[in-house]
């Protein structure tokens, strides 16, 4: 499973905020997307869970990142903007194409989109794989909000009979201490047993991005590789489901 907040492929650094702060969020992302292609399909992972996809304003010629993904390497996907109907970001152009992405090389089974109460960002990804449900998350930049939002996904998460992972930006700028509660409650682990930063990709000394699961998926491997063609570096984790003897 890869795990990538592309930052809508529009690059890192580089004069990213030359000649104003965040001038380079408007760039045009044809060229980064192709990059991040070839490096996804380097890794070749069965499942691609992606953090700020542009899925059809004029920065990507006005086509959806996550289709030109999936078409391109034959993976099936679920794509959505990250705001709720309600949101004023979804009236606003550039904004209302900024969405979350799953893709899967297996079928995916169902998916359904769920939304927080609070916050900006409030998009939950659910995807039923056959073994397994996906949740893709990016959580809000307030610590106010992120403890009401993981409180909610605690409930979506203990509703599931499946095996689960929760994975996405959580932003947890206070540390991995902020989801302790909810590891707790929906006893799920971290991936990241070494707590290893992915964010800023340059110069990594947060730790905000996460895979969590739940106890019979077996992290096989787990590595964080120094790809920078995103503000965050992506996660790289190899999984297997254990057999249930009970």
């Amino acid at each position: 499973m890869l795990l990538y907040n592309i930052r809508y492929a529009t690059g890192h650094l580089n004069g990213y905020h030359l000649p104003v702060p965040f001038m380079g969020f408007f760039r045009k992302s044809e060229v980064n997307l192709q990059r991040i292609i070839n490096f996804i399909r380097s890794i070749d992972p069965d499942i691609v869970a992606l953090i700020e996809v542009d899925s059809g304003s004029y920065r990507c010629g006005n086509d959806c990142q996550a289709r030109s993904i999936a078409e391109n390497m034959g993976y099936n996907y679920v794509v959505a903007t990250k705001y709720s109907e309600k949101s004023l970001a979804v009236k606003v152009p550039v904004l209302n194409q900024q969405s979350n992405a799953l893709l899967s090389k297996a079928k995916i089974h169902d998916h359904t989109f769920h939304y927080f109460e609070e916050g900006v960002k409030r998009l939950i990804i659910k995807t039923e794989l056959d073994e397994a449900v996906i949740f893709l998350v990016h959580l809000s930049l307030k610590y106010r909000h992120r403890q009401h939002q993981l409180e909610y996904l605690h409930t979506l998460v203990k509703k599931t009979k499946k095996e689960v992972i929760v994975a996405g930006d959580f932003n947890t700028f206070f540390g991995k201490r902020e989801i302790k509660l909810f590891l707790a409650a929906s006893n799920l682990k971290s991936a990241n047993v070494t707590n290893m930063p992915s964010h800023p990709s340059h110069r990594p000394s947060r730790e905000i991005d996460f895979i969590l699961h739940s106890p019979r998926i077996r992290i096989n491997n787990f590595y964080i590789p120094d790809v920078r063609l995103s503000d965050h570096s992506p996660l790289v984790c190899d999984f297997s489901i254990s057999p249930n003897n009970s």
